[in-house]
């Protein structure tokens, strides 16, 4: 699980406390069912009804995951060990919480091969460290892992700090420039 969550990178707000609550393992809770079936090459998890997974200072919750992964041991044993996440898919009030980085919409896919998260339905990236709350917002945002880089596709919408008076419009010297003339006369 470790991969599939790294996706977004580590920060500073919130790391220290979700840290304080990380296991030595990744854990997943739901409050519904789960159904876990295996082939000789990969192992599928299917799990609903409010999943929360805690995990190597990452923190998911969703209505809906289901993880692929592939396989490790005994190819004969009913349920193999779990080797590197394949495919991630979490649906449904979809939070992805990690440092300084919260990550929300109706549906999370991770492709760990690529190293990127794809979010959509009214996806949403914050920077929590920032002044006001840094937040991006698209129709599809992608993140990659190890790039500190963001892709938003669709109209996107975003609110960050104020930025710093550049000076435009200003003559040197700071004075403010002089009203124009109103249209139509000299000026005098």
């Amino acid at each position: 699980m470790r991969l599939l969550l790294s996706l977004l990178a580590a920060g500073g707000v919130g790391a220290s406390a979700l840290r304080a609550q990380t296991p030595p393992a990744t854990t997943i809770d739901a409050d519904g069912p789960a159904e876990f079936s295996s082939t000789e090459t990969e192992t599928t998890a299917l799990i609903h009804n409010h999943v929360v997974v805690i995990g190597n200072g990452i923190k998911l919750t969703c209505d809906n995951l289901k993880v692929i992964s592939t396989r490790k041991g005994d190819p004969t044993a009913t349920l193999g060990q779990y080797g590197n996440i394949k495919y991630m898919l979490a649906t449904g009030h979809v939070d992805i919480l990690q440092g300084d980085r919260e990550a929300t919409g109706g549906r999370a896919e991770a492709f760990p091969a690529e190293d990127k998260l794809v979010l959509t339905e009214n996806p949403t990236v914050s920077y929590l460290d920032t002044n006001p709350i840094t937040t991006f917002t698209g129709t599809t945002i992608t993140l990659f892992r190890g790039q500190r880089r963001a892709v938003i596709e669709g109209r996107t919408h975003v609110v960050g700090p104020v930025l710093k008076d550049l000076g435009f419009g200003q003559p040197a010297g700071g004075a403010a420039p002089a009203a124009p003339a109103p249209a139509g006369t000299d000026g005098k």
